[in-house]
């Protein structure tokens, strides 16, 4: 096997590992908690299915490839909870040191493609990375709410902390943001999230 092919599918054993960082957020229907692949998945399937709502037109299949290696970097990084305060303090540093780590394995442009994709949407300016964003919001949000809350009540979640994350989401989708916005102020009705 060549040098190039060994490293491609070196890589490809190596992602495999995402399926055993698992999440705070559990599968609708009161499942187990997911893990990062699972997100990743079901994230790039529904940037796809909703991308209709996008605020700007978006090069969609660059979306979904966002969506999909946006937590590679977890497999060394570990997963950081959207809220917790300490941990977000460290993660970036973490998921640089995981980024370089994990994406070297790779044949050079490869390397250099997926960093570039991966730091893209990092830094929030392209409609593509809002759009991914907006998924990577939205996705939690829905599981949590399929399931009634519980994930926001066992870590007494506030409003203020819920629409601290989902802040951003209107950048990438004013009209899921509305429906995020709906959401949450159901569930604070149910006393699911601590009001402000």
């Amino acid at each position: 096997m060549d040098e190039r092919l060994k490293k491609q599918l070196d890589f490809a054993l190596e992602i495999d590992k995402e399926k055993n960082i698992f999440r705070q957020t559990h599968l609708s229907g009161h499942g187990r908690n997911e893990n990062d692949a699972e997100h990743a998945w079901h994230m790039a399937i529904m940037a796809y299915l909703l991308k209709e709502y996008s605020n700007e037109p978006v090069d969609i299949g660059k979306v979904m490839l966002m969506c999909l290696i946006h937590d590679i970097v977890e497999i060394d990084a570990g997963d950081t909870y959207a809220y917790d305060a300490e941990n977000l303090k460290t993660q970036k540093a973490r998921e640089d040191a995981a980024k370089e780590r994990i994406f070297s394995i790779l044949p050079e442009e490869q390397k250099d493609e997926l960093i570039k994709l991966f730091d893209e949407f990092e830094e929030f300016k392209t409609a593509e990375s809002k759009f991914a964003h907006a998924m990577d919001n939205l996705q939690p949000l829905i599981l949590n709410n399929s399931n009634g809350g519980g994930d926001w009540r066992e870590h007494g979640v506030t409003a203020e902390q819920v629409y601290g994350r989902q802040s951003k989401t209107k950048l990438g989708s004013e009209r899921l943001y509305d429906v995020i916005d709906r959401i949450i102020k159901e569930n604070i009705v149910k006393g699911n999230i601590k009001p402000i």
